[in-house]
């Protein structure tokens, strides 16, 4: 059983300037431990089921660890803006935003069936066998997907508060906020296309990348670096190269996460490898090799990735992993994170952050997307 961890975590302290990206991945867990204790806390007064249920299975899977790439990200951007000094804020951010990934997290496990999260049971899977274990009435699916929704609801609510906070804390909160909103817009907007994409049967390169971009490659590194750099102060020349960046190198770890998805290992992503496959999730890594079957000529492939009924078979899984090694798409895929990540740090570059922050933001690509960036593209 859940229950609410106290907080014994000490107030926030400045943070002088000699933090690194890579620091900052460690140091937000202290920021995030000080926002779940007080937003549990919180919900404890609210009410003790609720906290103990909802709220208590929220900080459980933010407790469960991540890349908490967001954060080092938010801070390239403040300093490529100039940003220096007590770097609380962009901390404060960089929790905000994990905060806004467990919701999608949560909602996507949801509309996915997806039944594993960070090596453990999806919040639904999990809430599902607390209903059957306490013996509850109704199915324990509809309980289950409704309460995930509002564990989901509940996250995007603590990070609201959290950047609201932050916001009216700086002189550059309306511009923080305008880039807040708009990458709510887009995950939503996102997670809409790739729903509408698998009920339409939809297998377009375009599409798949659309869906990307909205669903990930913004919200991943574009926004953040944007809300980094936000603020700092940051003019629009460097917001609109920070966005270029963070687009490209975002679309680039999207694209390595559709390889994971097809190929990778559940012992180390801590996710199933075959949900993209089981219900043809338009990938771009299956619309390549739709299109290459297509153009090759081998019908066999073009079969087993079209649109039809799922979840599908484990032979029928095997079957597309197969295609898309026999059409080369997974050689073009790699070749594509390739160049994006390229461009990623080449438009970094073009902000005129200085060679420390550079080689950072490269590091942090290269996490990313699994690829060390050839910048002599």
């Amino acid at each position: 059983m859940l229950g609410i961890r106290p907080t014994t975590a000490e107030p926030a302290r400045p943070v002088d300037d000699p933090l690194t990206a890579l620091g900052a991945i460690d140091a937000v867990e202290g920021e995030l431990e000080r926002v779940l204790g007080g937003a549990l806390d919180r919900a404890g007064e609210v009410d003790p089921v609720f906290a103990r249920d909802v709220a208590g299975r929220v900080a459980a899977l933010l407790r469960r660890g991540g890349k908490r790439l967001r954060t080092a990200f938010v801070w390239c951007g403040w300093r490529a803006a100039g940003g220096s000094g007590d770097a609380t804020a962009v901390l404060r951010l960089g929790a905000a935003l994990e905060l806004v990934q467990a919701c999608a997290l949560i909602h996507d496990d949801v509309m996915d069936g997806s039944r594993l999260r960070r090596g453990a049971p999806a919040v639904h899977v999990d809430l599902a066998r607390m209903h059957r274990a306490a013996g509850m009435s109704g199915p324990p699916e509809a309980f289950a997907t409704a309460g995930a929704v509002l564990a989901g609801d509940l996250a995007l609510a603590w990070a609201d508060d959290l950047l609201t906070e932050t916001a009216l804390g700086s002189p550059h909160g309306a511009r923080l906020h305008r880039e807040w909103r708009a990458m709510r817009g887009e995950m939503v907007a996102g997670q809409y296309r790739d729903l509408h994409a698998q009920a339409s049967g939809a297998s377009g390169v375009d599409e798949a990348l659309t869906i990307a971009t909205l669903k990930s490659a913004l919200y991943t590194i574009g926004r953040p670096l944007a809300l980094g750099a936000s603020l700092a102060g940051a003019d629009e020349r460097t917001l609109d190269a920070l966005r270029t960046a963070g687009r490209c190198a975002g679309l680039a770890f999207q694209l390595r996460d559709d390889l994971l998805g097809a190929f990778g290992d559940p012992a180390r992503t801590g996710k199933p490898v075959d949900d993209d496959l089981r219900t043809r999730k338009l990938t771009y890594l299956l619309a390549v090799a739709l299109r290459l079957a297509e153009a090759s000529g081998d019908e066999e492939a073009a079969a087993v990735l079209a649109p039809g009924a799922h979840p599908r078979p484990d032979e029928t899984v095997a079957r597309m992993r197969a295609a898309l090694e026999r059409t080369g798409a997974r050689s073009v895929v790699e070749s594509r994170i390739a160049e994006l990540a390229a461009a990623g740090v080449r438009h970094f570059g073009s902000t005129g952050a200085g060679p420390a922050v550079r080689r950072e933001f490269a590091v942090l690509v290269e996490r990313a997307s699994g690829i060390a960036p050839d910048t002599t593209r």
